[in-house]
């Protein structure tokens, strides 16, 4: 099978295309993403590999169906970027990687959550202007808080599961959770309950039309005083100018997140010799409290070697007429 790989790095190059070059498929790559500028680079390709910043809209599918691509390849769990609608109205395949590494992503949550608590990464910035001060730095004990879980899923089961070992109390709010489906010491409550009684709230919930802006200015009023949020699901699960208002208010304690709701045109590029312009992302950076990476938490050995392997797996299937067990079209 052709394929071309639209968003591609260096550890795409590493790992996804030496696996797919391996198992005799004829693979092209780029680190462009894919919109109506680039949709030349996929002709006479059987299927596209695509990353969450790339645009697979209507009128993408209409071109790569145009060019004979059969098959979209999504490298990682959510597809809130792809129009499944269209792709179904187009009898075009859509797979994508429903679990990588559950683990890689509720660890790097953890990691966030230690350093905005201890202000690891503020210390660190002082340190290197041998500013050896504590002024700003206090934290608080995890040992026997509150942290609310928002969506449990694998990903959110792992990190309730850590927390526990922490010795918090956890509360969970995921209405899709069946009771069987209930984790042992996790309380399940309502949206309301889980938010207003936790000292941290992390969130571990897909993007949906129902969750878009799930935190909200109204949800954000209800927080517990100098609670901390983390956000490791999608960006726009959060309104980022809420966020702002509520640490600016200090409604809210402090915010870490791996997603940002702009992040498609800025997250996974070097933008420190051409600038980027998105002021509420500078805003956001800018803001005392606030602690951001750039979309990372999946970024493990372990869970990289299992996104190159279920994708060849989503390729056998779809080449071979197998159980489709990760195709959403």
């Amino acid at each position: 099978m052709r394929i071309h790989i639209y968003s591609a790095r260096p550890h795409d190059q590493q790992t996804l295309v030496t696996r797919l070059v391996q198992a005799g498929h004829r693979v092209s790559s780029d680190a462009s993403r894919l919109e109506s500028a680039t949709l030349a680079e996929s002709k006479g390709c059987d299927a596209v590999c695509t990353f969450v910043c790339d645009e697979v809209s209507r009128a993408i599918l209409q071109g790569l169906r145009e060019q004979g691509v059969k098959l979209i390849l999504q490298r990682a769990a959510g597809t809130d970027n792809i129009d499944l609608a269209a792709a179904r109205d187009m009898d075009m395949a859509v797979a994508h990687v429903p679990e990588y590494s559950p683990h890689a992503v509720a660890e790097h949550a953890v990691a966030l959550l230690l350093s905005l608590n201890r202000h690891i990464h503020q210390a660190y910035q002082r340190m290197q202007q041998a500013n050896f001060s504590l002024d700003g730095l206090l934290g608080f004990d995890l040992h026997g808080k509150t942290v609310g879980v928002i969506g449990m899923g694998r990903i959110g089961q792992c990190f309730a599961t850590i927390m526990q070992g922490f010795g918090c109390h956890v509360l969970a709010y995921d209405p899709a959770a069946a009771p069987e489906q209930h984790m042992a010491g996790v309380r399940y409550e309502t949206l309301e309950t889980v938010w207003t009684a936790s000292d941290v709230l992390s969130l571990h919930c897909p993007l949906r039309p129902e969750t878009h802006h799930l935190v909200n200015a109204e949800l954000l009023a209800r927080t517990r005083p100098r609670a901390l949020l983390i956000n490791t699901s999608r960006g726009p699960v959060v309104d980022t100018a809420a966020v702002l208002a509520a640490l600016r208010s200090e409604a809210l304690g402090g915010y870490a997140a791996d997603v940002y709701e702009g992040e498609a045109c800025v997250f996974f590029r070097n933008c420190s010799g051409c600038g980027y312009d998105d002021p509420l992302l500078n805003d956001l950076l800018h803001e005392p409290g606030v602690l951001l990476t750039p979309h990372q938490a999946f970024f493990t050995a372990e869970a990289l070697t299992s996104i190159a392997s279920t994708t060849l797996d989503n390729i056998t299937a779809f080449s071979t007429g197998q159980h489709r067990a990760n195709f959403l079209v």
